[in-house]
Formats: structure tokens, C-alpha cells, sequence
């Protein structure tokens, strides 16, 4: 992934996380102009997405997207909302970032 890619990635992870954040909090107390905002925000992240899909192709795309949204909004969901991942959602946390390190790791001889 070019240096561009990886902000605009950054850039989708952010709209990505707000989403998931207001829907979060929609979840315990309901606000219609929330729900809509956070899916306009969807829309605009996976707007965004279209150009790291281009960029890197849907394998690494996806892969990296899903592991980031994963890793960081467990994060959110901790320092946020007080939620309390057991060890083996931890493990399984890891063993997703394992996972991508391995999927986006240089290959020689790579195109």
C-alpha cells in the first residue's frame, strides 16, 4: 500500500469508527437524526473505500480495513463504553492482527 492509501484508509477507519460510535450509543438511547447521520457516515466510508479497493485490490483492502476496524474499535468500545473483552476475545483480537501482518507481509520476487 502507497503512503496515500494507507491515510485514505486512515481517513475511511475514522468515518468508520464515528459510524460505529453514534450507533453505539443510539443503542441504549434511541435518536432518530443519530441513526441517520451515522449511516450517512457508512455511506461516506465505504465512498472512501473504493479508492483503497482501487489502490490495493479487495484482498489486502478488506483484509486490513476489517482487522483495523476490529483492533480499534475494541478500543473505542473499552475506553468509551466501559466494555470488557474476556481473554479469549483478546487472543482472538490478536491472532486477527497475526493474520493481516501475514496477508500484507513483502513477498520477494512479488508483483
Amino acid at each position: 500500500m502507497s503512503g496515500f492509501t494507507l491515510v485514505w484508509l486512515g481517513g475511511a477507519m475514522v468515518v468508520f469508527l464515528t459510524a460505529t460510535s453514534i450507533l453505539r450509543s443510539y443503542a441504549t438511547a434511541p435518536h432518530l437524526p443519530s441513526l441517520i447521520g451515522a449511516l450517512f457516515l457508512y455511506c461516506v466510508g465505504n465512498l472512501m473505500m473504493i479508492r483503497v479497493l482501487r489502490d490495493s485490490g479487495m484482498a489486502i483492502a478488506v483484509s486490513v480495513s476489517s482487522v483495523l476496524q476490529l483492533v480499534l474499535g475494541t478500543l473505542i468500545a473499552v475506553w468509551l463504553f466501559g466494555e470488557r473483552p474476556t481473554l479469549i476475545q483478546w487472543t482472538g483480537i490478536a491472532l486477527g492482527v497475526v493474520a493481516v501482518a501475514l496477508i500484507v507481509w513483502p513477498q520477494e520476487g512479488a508483483r
